[in-house]
């Protein structure tokens, strides 16, 4: 015999619906009464995966809380890293003031090279013009009389005197 022999005597019956009928009659009134009752086995196995799968998540969700760093580290950190940005743009800032001074400075120098070619120029065509006016005009001849040299010595050296005219 097997577990499933029905005429088995060690069977455990399986669960079955079990149907009550009650009849009461009396002498009026005839009254009929049909209850049915159904007996099912308990079955936990639904709350057992529900109480496993709940566990995991509160272990799952402890570890991810412990796991983490401490959030001072954290703190500590983001500050040094905006302290660090803070310093790289104050950095940035002052190359490009500088740069913009050197700019300046060097259009200051440009000005002052150009004003200075042009005051040279402006003399230049000042002196053009005198030497221009000088060429063109008409020249003036101054004439005297000059008395003759005086005849040499009798040493026969001749004295030139800054008022001596030069033959």
């Amino acid at each position: 015999m097997t577990h499933y022999d029905p005429n088995d005597p060690n069977r455990v019956p399986p669960v079955e619906t079990v149907y009550t009928e009650t009849v009461t009659t009396a002498a009026p009134l005839h009254t009929e009464t049909v209850e049915t009752t159904v007996v099912r086995e308990t079955n936990n196995t639904g709350w057992w995966i529900a109480g496993i799968l709940g566990g995991l998540v509160v272990i799952a969700v402890l570890w991810i809380l412990f796991s983490r760093g401490a959030a001072p580290q954290t703190d500590e950190a983001l500050l040094q890293a905006q302290a660090d940005a803070a310093a790289a743009q104050a950095a940035a800032d002052s190359a490009l003031i500088q740069g913009q001074v050197a700019g300046a400075q060097a259009s200051v120098d440009i000005a002052r090279a150009d004003a200075a070619r042009s005051q040279a120029e402006a003399v230049r065509a000042a002196s053009d013009a005198r030497a221009a006016e000088a060429r063109a005009s008409a020249p003036v001849i101054i004439e005297r009389e000059v008395p003759a040299p005086a005849p040499a010595p009798s040493g026969g050296v001749a004295v030139v005197t800054p008022t001596a005219p030069q033959n």
